[in-house]
């Protein structure tokens, strides 16, 4: 069911969108962004992440931040996701993004099925919130180019791992190069395939 963005800011007024990249894979950091979008300035185009081509992606993202009210990008470190896990590696990257928006949402619409603890303004959170919520879509396309610049850095560092073509993920390419090299520094050594290529060796 659409969520009536309309509805919700005649009642709270400024309401952000807050989604993730990066749960799944292997390596590398997990992003969240959070978006406040003018309810002025549509942007018809904007979509969840995932139904969108790279090019599409990196379009959009400069769109939503030369007209958003308000956004920003934060992350949780590889050694982060060891330390704590990675769901709350991830409720901690939203929160970031949250506590460093320029203006203060008064909701908070959050992808999925759980809300970050320590918030400083009320939140929901909205299963499938990328397909119903737009301003939850601006920010899984902000989370996701974020990511995905990331590993391209990742690649210049660790080029072994084609990073650049799998982008962090379990894929068959993926696996054979880290059986043939070895985790790198990113590699997430709380993830099983990783963690039981180190007990092995």
């Amino acid at each position: 069911m659409q969520v009536d963005l309309a509805a919700l800011i005649a009642q709270y007024g400024v309401i952000a969108g807050v989604d993730e990249a990066g749960r799944g894979p292997l390596a590398g950091p997990v992003f969240a962004a959070a978006v406040i979008l003018d309810p002025n300035v549509p942007l018809p185009e904007v979509a969840d992440s995932k139904k969108l081509t790279p090019k599409k992606r990196d379009e959009l993202a400069l769109q939503i931040k030369e007209q958003a009210l308000a956004w920003c990008i934060a992350s949780a470190s590889t050694d982060e996701i060891d330390e704590i896990n990675i769901l709350q590696a991830t409720m901690l990257a939203m929160r970031r993004a949250c506590e460093q928006l320029p203006i203060r949402p008064e909701l908070i619409l959050v992808d999925g099925n759980r809300v970050p603890t320590g918030l400083t303004s009320p939140a929901r959170a909205v299963i499938k919130g990328d397909d119903l919520v737009s301003a939850i879509s601006a920010a899984s396309i902000l989370a996701k180019t974020a990511r995905d610049a990331a590993c391209l850095i990742m690649h210049e560092q660790y080029p072994l791992y084609a990073f650049d073509q799998h982008k962090g993920y379990g894929t068959k390419l993926h696996k054979e190069r880290l059986l043939e090299h070895g985790p790198c520094p990113e590699h997430r050594r709380s993830f099983a395939p990783v963690r039981q290529l180190l007990t092995s060796s």
